[in-house]
């Protein structure tokens, strides 16, 4: 229970550590941060590690002068990338192994399922939508890989997809995390960024559901 408290005082005050790092430890804060978004998107056992509100707040970081923005981008979808080419690796030459060991305290079979779902649902378009929902984003990949999704197929919508979800929240976070209003509020920016990354895969599953109750209606 602690640990899982750490863990959200960390999301909600994200721009209170990350001060504390850049001040402490300078351009070295850019290897963390590759490491971060390299393990949330590479490693299926850190499901947890902050993503869409880090990027935000990197943003805004970078718009006072903390980080070049050029460089910041290039080191995040460069982490995201290889994360994902990592966990896809492992899901095609390890997934099965590690499904028959059962359930670790952070790898839970449920997740994997559960991604499974959207791809079946979604196919291949599952690489960009699960980018904006969290745990979904760190298991499709491994799923990809377990699946034996053709690896160019694969690498296509993981590039777009990396693209798409770094510029969104980093520039997002460079563009409007410094309006006053919005650093009094961090907390409540975050849970709206929370919800804004759930919107993409909310909406295939309705339009999902309206399909097949269609559908049924036909029949």
């Amino acid at each position: 229970m602690d640990f899982i408290k750490s863990i959200f005082e960390m999301v909600f005050h994200l721009d209170k550590h990350l001060d504390f790092i850049i001040k402490n430890f300078g351009s070295w804060t850019y290897v963390l941060l590759f490491g971060i978004i390299f393990a949330e998107t590479g490693l299926v056992i850190t499901p947890f590690l902050p993503g869409d509100s880090l990027l935000f707040v990197t943003g805004a970081f970078a718009a006072q002068g903390s980080f070049n923005i050029f460089w910041l981008l290039v080191t995040l979808i460069a982490a995201s990338i290889i994360g994902d080419n990592l966990n896809y690796a492992v899901g095609k030459f390890i997934g099965k192994k590690l499904l028959e060991k059962g359930d670790h305290r952070f790898f839970k079979k449920e997740y994997v399922d559960k991604t499974h779902k959207f791809f079946e649902k979604y196919g291949g378009k599952t690489i960009i939508l699960a980018k904006f929902a969290p745990i979904v984003r760190t298991f499709s990949p491994f799923v990809a890989g377990l699946g034996k999704m053709s690896y160019l197929k694969f690498i296509a919508y993981d590039i777009f997809a990396a693209l798409l979800w770094i510029n969104i929240f980093v520039l997002g976070g460079y563009f409007f995390g410094n309006f006053p209003v919005v650093k009094e509020h961090f907390s409540v920016v975050i849970l709206i960024i929370i919800f804004v990354s759930l919107l993409p895969i909310s909406i295939e599953f309705w339009k999902h559901k309206m399909l097949k109750k269609k559908s049924s209606n036909v029949k």
